[in-house]
């Protein structure tokens, strides 16, 4: 059996109001846009997450609302605000979906991408994981908790704007 990650930085967020704190700023145009492309690319893909976690930060649950899944309800973490990859691979490991979606920030989570794989695709942007860049990871084990360090095998990866110009 096999195990389905959809690792996904959140859409790109506004910086258009001094007053707001980092935890709480909002997509933007561009960001909504991108993350409904998002989701109309998991679509084409038969890819529907079974499970989302998510960082509790505004970006990360408007990337989410904006993918246009009606379920599942996502489980939303201060754990995963500007989370390192040693506490990413520790909350996917608590995992109990079939397909599970995370929804984070960088660096924490370019890092995570680059350490979770056996293989990094052959992209020039895979590295720097740029907002809303998804990548679908394929695990050969039954349980999340047995995931390693370079274990899993990258299906696909994109960035937004292939999708959208």
């Amino acid at each position: 059996m096999t195990l389905t990650l959809i690792l996904t930085r959140h859409a790109k967020s506004s910086w258009d109001s001094e007053t707001l704190s980092d935890h709480e700023r909002p997509l933007n145009k561009r960001g909504r846009r991108s993350a409904v492309a998002l989701g109309e690319w998991l679509r084409t893909k038969a890819l529907s997450p079974d499970q989302v976690l998510s960082s509790s930060a505004l970006r990360t649950r408007e990337t989410w609302a904006c993918m246009g899944f009606e379920a599942p309800e996502p489980t939303y973490t201060d754990a995963l605000y500007h989370a390192g990859p040693a506490k990413i691979l520790d909350t996917l490991k608590s995992a109990t979906g079939r397909i599970v979606l995370l929804l984070g920030h960088n660096p924490g989570i370019a890092e995570f991408a680059g350490n979770i794989v056996e293989e990094a695709p052959a992209h020039a942007r895979f590295f720097d994981y740029p907002t809303g860049a998804t990548t679908v990871i394929e695990f050969p084990v039954d349980a999340w908790r047995d995931i390693r360090w370079h274990s899993g095998e990258v299906l696909s990866f994109v960035v937004p704007r292939e999708l959208i110009e």
